[in-house]
């Protein structure tokens, strides 16, 4: 790994970090020593991930005093896109097909293993264990792409998919409706991420997310057919009140 992509994976684990809540804004960071122990680095590399961090305003270097989480998150970092859940679907279908066939070409032992273990967890039936699952077999993928523009990409795409709330509603829906086939296709794109083998890891990624759109298309009728029910039942009592009257 190049020194600029180790620093920009560090000032990314720090700002998960910050986003977790391990790091409330306002505080300060921990020293270089800390942090380079902590994330197995050198402490070179952590003051390059502070110093990119303050550029984007996710930090503030004090000199004299310390390095300090900001208080707002930067305007460039925290803007979503009012997108839908199709479109995002969509976007994820395009990038992560071509991620997932780059990632075949550098498949490791390790990565195998540890897609692997998450197709395990996705199995437990507890559905944050599997969502959680979930999202890291698709970082897993873009990580070992080795392309730090797509790990990029997949991150985002992931963070509108759980921050829009009409977004997370729409695939919620679909996931509790359909954990079953959720399982199988990831299954189906680690077994061609096993096999090294870039087209088909490309066609079950596709397949993926196109059956993802489909069951999407009838969570949404079915969400839609629940709220007009709803507003009909609504309409019966109050009609039913009314006529009572006098």
């Amino acid at each position: 790994m190049t020194s600029k992509r180790l620093f920009q994976s560090v000032a990314e684990q720090i700002s998960e970090l910050i986003d977790e809540g391990a790091f409330p804004p306002g505080t300060r960071l921990p020293g270089e020593r800390e942090l380079a122990e902590r994330l197995g680095v050198s402490r070179v590399t952590i003051r390059e991930a502070e110093i990119a961090l303050q550029a984007v305003g996710r930090l503030e270097i004090k000199t004299g005093s310390g390095v300090y989480v900001g208080e707002t998150v930067s305007e460039n970092v925290a803007a979503l896109p009012t997108s839908s859940a199709f479109e995002v679907t969509e976007a994820r279908l395009l990038v992560e097909s071509e991620t997932a066939a780059l990632a075949a070409h550098n498949m490791t032992d390790a990565v195998v293993q540890h897609l692997s273990s998450l197709i395990e967890q996705m199995r437990t039936g507890d559905e944050e264990v599997a969502n959680a699952a979930d999202e890291e077999f698709h970082r897993a993928i873009a990580e070992a792409s080795n392309n730090t523009a797509m790990v990029h990409t997949v991150k985002e795409l992931w963070r509108m998919r759980e921050d829009i709330p009409e977004v997370k509603t729409t695939y919620e829906a679909v996931c509790v409706h359909d954990a079953e086939s959720r399982t199988q296709e990831h299954e189906a794109i680690f077994f061609a991420l096993r096999d090294r083998d870039p087209a088909a890891a490309r066609t079950a990624m596709r397949e993926h997310f196109h059956r993802l759109i489909e069951a999407m298309l009838d969570a949404t009728e079915r969400m839609a057919m629940e709220e007009l029910q709803e507003k009909a039942s609504k309409s019966r009592e109050r009609f039913a009140a009314a006529s009572k009257i006098g």
